[in-house]
């Protein structure tokens, strides 16, 4: 379900990139199924096609879908978005760890730190909620109404 908050500071763009990416990572969408066109998300959305583009761009960048010229947009497999996370979050990783090491924190006291936040972080939003597994679905939900 993609529901847009206009008083959000973020760009339309990154919400709809942000909830099309929670509902690939939740498996409401599956590998390898058809994401609707930019301008039928986009009329749906009442947003600009515009915006609708850039968030697929950014999920095609971040590996969470891919294009297949002539036919559409769909959704990568778990293994290749999770390499392209992966990368991500080693590169975070390493940013913090240099920190740590220049401020003289020893490896225990950090990997002691890691395993806490690991396992007190809340599971992912409406993780446990049932999801809609076809796009159309989540788009009529997005309206408020249910599929035809």
């Amino acid at each position: 379900m993609i529901i847009l908050d206009y008083r959000d500071k973020r760009p339309l763009y990154e919400q709809v990139t942000e909830k099309l990416e929670h509902l690939i990572i939740c498996g409401a969408l599956e590998a390898n199924a058809k994401l609707p066109s930019v301008r039928a998300l986009a009329m749906d959305l009442s947003v600009n096609p515009n915006t609708i583009q850039r968030a697929y761009a950014q999920l095609e960048q971040d590996g969470y879908i891919y294009t297949v010229v002539g036919r559409g947009n769909y959704v990568s497999g778990k293994e290749t978005w999770q390499t392209g996370k992966l990368a991500a979050l080693s590169g975070e990783l390493t940013d913090a760890l240099t920190r740590a090491r220049d401020a003289s924190l020893s490896v225990e006291a950090v990997q002691e730190l890691v395993r806490k936040v690991y396992t007190t972080v809340p599971e992912m939003p409406g993780k446990d909620a049932p999801t809609p597994t076809d796009p159309q679905e989540w788009i009529q939900n997005q309206k408020g109404g249910n599929p035809s």
